[in-house]
C-alpha cells in the first residue's frame, strides 16, 4: 500500500481554508452548547432541572425532523458554498440575539429554547451543504484523510469550546460566551469568500427542489444495507447513551466542581476523541475489518457510559467520558467513510440530510429521554440504564446485519457519479 502524508488533505487550499475557518467557528458553537446547558440549569425551577435540561435536546431535534429532507434537496440543488454563507450568517444573527437578551437580564427559559431551536433549524440546512461540499475540495483518493481530519476538527473544537466556556462563564458571565460564538462565524464566512475555483454541480447532476428529489434520497439510503445499518446503529446507540445534558447536575450536585469542573467534564469526551482522531488519521487505511471495528467501538462507548454513571470521583468520571469520546470517534470515522465512499456526489446532500435524523436526532432525543428519566430515578441511574440500553441495541444491530459485521476495507467501491440506488 502506498504511504501518504497523514495531513495530505490540508495541502489543498480550499479544504485548508474551510478546515481552519470551521475550527474557529465550531469552537465557538461548542462554547455556546455548553453555556446553554449551564444557563438552563440556573434558570430551571426547583426540582425540574433534569427535565429542563432534557428539553434542550427536544427543541433542537424538532427542526431536524421538520427540515432534514428538504435541506438535503436544497444542498444538492443549489451552490453549496453560497448556501453556507447564508446559513453561517443566520446562525451568527441568532447567537447575537441570545447574547443581547442575556446581557439585558434574561430570567425566563423560553427565549433560550426558542433561539436554540432557531439555530438548530438553520444548522439543518448548513450540515448537508457542508458535508457535501467537503468531498469536492479534495481528490477522491484523499477523501478518507479529509474525513479523519474533519473528525479531528470537530473534536478539537469540542475540547477548546467547553473548556473556554467554563472559564468565560466563571470570569465574565454566560452572555460573553454567546457573543464570542456570534463573532466566531465570521471565520467560516471569510474562508468561504476566499475560496477559488470551487467545483460546482454538473448541469446534468442538479436536482429540482421537489418531493420527488427528497424521496430519491430516502430510497437510496434505505436500499443500501451498509448505509442503512450504520444509521440505525448511530441512532439507537446515541439515543440510549446521550447524557451530556445531565453534566450540570453531576458538576453541581454530585461531584460539586462548579463551572470550571463542568467545562472540563463537558470537554472530556473530546479529549479522548482528539487522541483517537490523531491515531485514526494514521491507521484508518490499515484497518481491514471495518465493520467489526465499528461495532466493538460502540460496545466500548456503551460500557464507558455505564462506568460514568457509577463514578463518584471527578477524575474517574473525566476518564470515562474521555473513553466515550475515543470510542465514538472510531465508530464515527468508520461510519463516515462508508457513507461518503458509497454515495454519488449528486446524492450526498440528501444522504447527509437523512443521516441527520439519525446522528443528530438520536442524541438530541436521547438528551430529552435522559433528562426525563433523571427527573424520575435520578441522574446516575439514568446514565447507567442508558449505557446498558446502548449495549443491547448494538448487539441487536450486529445480529440483524451480517453485511455490517463482515464489512472489510476493500468490500465497497465508490458508486459511479449520478448512480441510482441498487
Amino acid at each position: 500500500m502506498k504511504k501518504t502524508h497523514p495531513f495530505i488533505a490540508l495541502q489543498h487550499r480550499n479544504f485548508r481554508l474551510l478546515w481552519f475557518g470551521l475550527l474557529i467557528s465550531m469552537s465557538g458553537s461548542m462554547m455556546q452548547s455548553a453555556a446553554i446547558l449551564w444557563h438552563i440549569s440556573l434558570l430551571a425551577p426547583p426540582g425540574q432541572k433534569g427535565l429542563a435540561l432534557g428539553l434542550v435536546g427536544l427543541v433542537r431535534v424538532v427542526p431536524i425532523i421538520i427540515f432534514s429532507l428538504i435541506s438535503g434537496v436544497v444542498a444538492d440543488a443549489l451552490d453549496r458554498r453560497k448556501l453556507m454563507l447564508i446559513t453561517q450568517g443566520g446562525m451568527a444573527l441568532f447567537a447575537s440575539a441570545l447574547a443581547l437578551i442575556t446581557f439585558s437580564g434574561l430570567n425566563a427559559l423560553w427565549p433560550v429554547y426558542l433561539l436554540a431551536g432557531l439555530m438548530a433549524a438553520v444548522g439543518t440546512f448548513d450540515n448537508p451543504a457542508r458535508a457535501s461540499l467537503f468531498p469536492n475540495l479534495v481528490p477522491r483518493e484523499h477523501l478518507p484523510n479529509a474525513i479523519s481530519l474533519n473528525t479531528i476538527l470537530f473534536q478539537a473544537a469540542a475540547v477548546l469550546g467547553p473548556s473556554l466556556a467554563g472559564i468565560t462563564i466563571a470570569w465574565f458571565g454566560v452572555w460573553w460566551v454567546y457573543a464570542i460564538n456570534a463573532v466566531s462565524f465570521v471565520a467560516v464566512i471569510v474562508s468561504l469568500l476566499m475560496m477559488r475555483d470551487v467545483p460546482r454541480h454538473a448541469p446534468e447532476s442538479r436536482r429540482d427542489i421537489s418531493l420527488k428529489a427528497a424521496l430519491e434520497g430516502l430510497r437510496f439510503v434505505f436500499a443500501a444495507p451498509l448505509i442503512r445499518s450504520t444509521m440505525i446503529l448511530d441512532f439507537f446507540a446515541t439515543f440510549f447513551s446521550s447524557a451530556t445534558a445531565l453534566l450540570p447536575i453531576f458538576a453541581q450536585d454530585i461531584l460539586r466542581v462548579g463551572a470550571h469542573g463542568f467545562g472540563w467534564l463537558y470537554a472530556a469526551p473530546s479529549v479522548g476523541a482528539v487522541l483517537a482522531s490523531v491515531l485514526m488519521v494514521r491507521l484508518v487505511d490499515r484497518i481491514q475489518r471495518r465493520g467489526a471495528t465499528l461495532l466493538w467501538a460502540v460496545v466500548g462507548y456503551g460500557a464507558a457510559t455505564v462506568a460514568f454513571g457509577l463514578s463518584r470521583n471527578f477524575w474517574l468520571t473525566f476518564l470515562c467520558l474521555a473513553l466515550t469520546g475515543a470510542t465514538d470517534t472510531v465508530s464515527m470515522v468508520m461510519r463516515n467513510i462508508v457513507r461518503q465512499l458509497t454515495t454519488p456526489d449528486d446524492l450526498r446532500g440528501r444522504m447527509t440530510s437523512v443521516n441527520m435524523i439519525f446522528f443528530m436526532g438520536g442524541p438530541q432525543l436521547g438528551e430529552f429521554e435522559a433528562g426525563a428519566v433523571a427527573n424520575w430515578i435520578g441522574a446516575p441511574l439514568s446514565v447507567v440504564t442508558g449505557g446498558l440500553g446502548c449495549l443491547l441495541a448494538t448487539a441487536w444491530v450486529a445480529l440483524r446485519t451480517p453485511t455490517l459485521r463482515n464489512y472489510r476495507r476493500d468490500d465497497v467501491a465508490l458508486a459511479p457519479q449520478g448512480a441510482a440506488a441498487d
